[in-house]
């Protein structure tokens, strides 16, 4: 596996002489009239996105990270000394407060469809907004996650702050790399994979528009819930048993960790005759991997390698 060194990639990057530029951010089209010097990006997904493509000089902080998760080393080094704002979602003083020009969020990833923090609320403060392509379906129609909502998201921030040559080298050495992982797979070996993030009631899951499906398919596999119109959503254990998925993704942070999300559905006398349980099939991404940022290739890699038995 080719591992990334954010630490490596988090170099000041001289702004192209391109502006204006207008980028589509869901949708809306907005219009950047110079690179932004002050940015806050929300989660930490969207904190790697920035730092691989060498914007930490660019950034006042981050928000939506601790209160949930933990960082690698890697993720460690890269937002050396710069201050989380906020360990869940910001507010808008606190945002104000920090005095950015620009905040890279998504819906679900640090603002709320009728929430205090919005493109529209942060407008009045100077504060341009970009939203992550996966969210956009919370606020009208998309099309289905693939990995071109990665890829357009890094070639938009390349554009956003004039970094265009870095982020068309990330795209198309990401390409290369998945187009390698993914030559030559068996066509006759299409798992049906479940992706289990959270929940025991019911578990809460990955549908047609979240990335763990585009990585999924990618991989050679098909998400169960690929029918399921949403991103990330909870559905009740029935559908999960009925579909007998034959291998299940858990998706790694929180609280509760992987190895207990896998003793639970093994305890569990309705989950453990599922294929996957019974063959003990489970593969382990981390948060960071399962939503859309620089290690998604990583993520095709391991899927690779369990569903085609490597």
């Amino acid at each position: 596996m080719i591992r990334l060194s954010l630490a490596a990639l988090c170099l000041s990057t001289l702004p192209a002489l391109a502006h204006p530029v207008t980028v589509k951010s869901c949708n809306r089209d907005v219009i950047f009239a110079a690179p932004p010097t002050r940015a806050v990006s929300n989660d930490v997904n969207l904190t790697e996105m920035m730092l691989v493509l060498g914007l930490r000089d660019r950034m006042v902080g981050y928000t939506g990270i601790s209160g949930w998760k933990t960082l690698d080393d890697d993720m460690r080094a890269g937002i050396d000394e710069l201050p989380e704002l906020s360990a869940k979602y910001p507010t808008k003083e606190v945002l104000a407060g920090a005095e950015p020009d620009f905040f890279f969020a998504g819906w679900n990833y640090g603002m709320r469809v009728g929430g205090e923090v919005t493109p529209e609320t942060l407008a009045p403060l100077g504060i341009q907004t970009y939203e992550l392509t996966e969210s956009c379906i919370h606020i009208g129609p998309k099309a289905r996650s693939s990995m071109a909502d990665l890829y357009d998201d890094i070639l938009n921030l390349g554009r956003i702050f004039g970094v265009e040559d870095r982020a068309n080298t990330l795209v198309a050495g990401w390409q290369a790399h998945l187009a390698d992982l993914t030559a030559g797979l068996d066509p006759s070996v299409a798992p049906r994979v479940f992706v289990y993030d959270s929940g025991e009631k019911g578990p809460f899951t990955a549908g047609a528009y979240a990335m763990p499906t585009a990585l999924i398919e990618a991989a050679g596999g098909r998400n169960i819930m690929d029918d399921l119109p949403k991103s990330w959503a909870a559905i009740g254990w029935e559908p999960v048993i009925e579909r007998n998925p034959e291998v299940v993704v858990i998706v790694n942070y929180g609280d509760v960790t992987a190895e207990q999300k896998i003793a639970f559905m093994k305890q569990t006398p309705a989950l453990a005759g599922i294929d996957a349980v019974r063959n003990d099939r489970f593969v382990v991404l981390e948060y960071v991997e399962a939503t859309p940022g620089p290690r998604n290739i990583a993520a095709v890699e391991k899927l690779v390698a369990a569903f085609q038995g490597r």
